[in-house]
C-alpha cells in the first residue's frame, strides 16, 4: 500500500514536471511574431534576442511565480487548517497594492516615470509592502500563538490597507491605469533578474517548508495533539508565517496580484493524491507553476497580438473550478 501511494506521488510529480517543460518550450513560440522567431533564432540575432531575453524569462518567470504561490497556498491551508486559506490571507496583497500606489504617487503617473518605477522601484515597493503588512498583522495578533486571532488580524489589515490604497487612488487619479496593471497581474516585465530572485527565494522557502512540514501534519490532527507530540508550535508557526510572507511577497513583487493559483493548486493535488504536507508542499509548488504558466500562455494567445491580464484569467478559471468542486463535494455530502 505504501509503495503504491509513493508511486502515485512520484508519477504526479513527474507528470507535472513533464507538462511544465512542454509548456515552457511552447511558450518560446508565443508572441507577436509567433513561432517564426523561434525557428529563425539560430541565424537571426533579433529573433534570438526575442526568444532568449523576452519569451524564455517571461515563461519561466510565470512558472516560478506560480510555484511560489502554490507553495504558499499549501502552507497557509495547513497552518490555518482551512481549505479556503490562500497566500494573501495575512494582508500581503493589500500591503503590496498600497506600497505600489504610494510609489506611483511619489514618482508621478506619467508614462516615462511609470516605466522607470516599474522597472527599478515597483517590485521592491511591492515586496516591502507585502512583508510590512504581514508584520503589522503579527503585531495586531500579538504573535502567532492564536490562529484565529491571526486570521482575524489579517482580514482587518487587508481591509484597512485596501481602503488606504483606494484613498490614494482617488487623490491621484493619474496613477489608476498603472496601478490597475499591477492589481490585474502581469508577467510582461519579468526578466532574468526577476527569475533569479524568485528562484532563490523559492528554493529557500521550499527547504524551510519541507523541514517544518511535520508541524503541519501535527496541526492537522489538532493543536492539542500537536503539543502532545512535543512540537514547539510557537517558533515553528513563526517560521511558517515567514515562509508564507517571503514566498507571497516575492511572487507579488514580480507579477502583481495573481488570484486563485495559491488557493487552487493544493486542492488539485489533493484531488489526485492524499499525502503528507512535505510532499503536498512540493507537489503544490509544481502544480502552481504549471497553472500560472498555462494561464499566462493562454492570456498571450487568446487575442494575440494583444494580451489578457493573466490575473483576470486565473480568477475566472480558478473561481469556476472551485465553484464546481464545492458543488460536487456538496452533492456528495462533504466539505470542500
Amino acid at each position: 500500500m505504501h509503495s503504491a501511494h509513493l508511486r502515485r506521488v512520484l508519477l504526479l510529480g513527474a507528470g507535472l514536471l513533464v507538462l511544465g517543460a512542454a509548456l515552457l518550450l511552447f511558450g518560446l513560440g508565443i508572441g507577436s511574431t509567433g513561432f517564426q522567431s523561434l525557428l529563425s533564432a539560430r541565424h537571426d540575432p533579433v529573433a534570438l534576442q526575442i526568444v532568449w531575453d523576452i519569451r524564455l524569462p517571461r515563461t519561466l518567470g510565470a512558472w516560478l511565480a506560480g510555484a511560489l504561490l502554490g507553495l504558499a497556498g499549501a502552507v497557509a491551508q495547513g497552518l490555518f487548517r482551512n481549505p479556503l486559506a490562500d497566500p494573501y490571507l495575512l494582508g500581503s496583497a493589500s500591503g503590496a497594492s498600497l506600497a505600489v500606489a504610494l510609489a506611483l504617487m511619489l514618482f508621478g503617473g506619467s508614462v516615462t516615470s511609470t516605466q522607470w518605477v516599474m522597472r527599478l522601484g515597483l517590485t521592491g515597493a511591492a515586496f516591502v509592502g507585502a512583508v510590512a503588512a504581514v508584520l503589522l498583522t503579527l503585531t495586531l495578533a500579538r504573535g502567532v500563538q492564536q490562529t484565529l486571532r491571526l486570521l482575524l488580524a489579517g482580514v482587518i489589515v487587508g481591509v484597512v490597507l485596501g481602503a488606504a490604497k483606494d484613498l490614494i487612488t482617488i487623490a491621484s487619479a493619474d496613477i489608476l491605469q498603472a496601478l490597475q496593471g499591477f492589481v490585474l497581474g502581469s508577467t510582461g516585465l519579468v526578466g532574468w533578474a526577476a527569475c533569479g530572485v524568485m528562484a532563490a527565494v523559492g528554493a529557500a522557502c521550499l527547504l524551510l517548508a519541507w523541514a517544518l512540514a511535520p508541524v503541519l501534519d501535527g496541526l492537522a490532527l489538532g493543536e492539542a495533539t500537536a503539543r502532545s507530540l512535543g512540537l514547539p508550535l510557537g517558533g515553528m508557526r513563526a517560521a511558517l508565517v515567514a515562509v508564507l510572507a517571503l514566498a507571497t511577497g516575492a511572487a507579488v513583487a514580480q507579477t502583481g496580484l495573481i488570484a486563485f493559483v495559491g488557493l487552487a493548486a493544493p486542492h488539485l493535488v489533493r484531488s489526485v493524491v492524499k499525502t503528507t504536507h512535505a510532499r503536498l508542499i512540493v507537489l503544490s509548488a509544481l502544480m502552481g507553476g504549471l497553472l500560472l504558466m498555462a494561464a499566462d500562455l493562454l492570456a498571450r494567445w487568446l487575442i494575440a497580438p494583444q494580451e489578457l491580464p493573466v490575473g483576470v484569467l486565473t480568477a475566472v478559471l480558478g473561481g469556476s473550478y472551485l465553484l464546481w468542486l464545492m458543488h460536487r463535494r456538496g452533492a456528495e455530502g462533504g466539505g470542500i
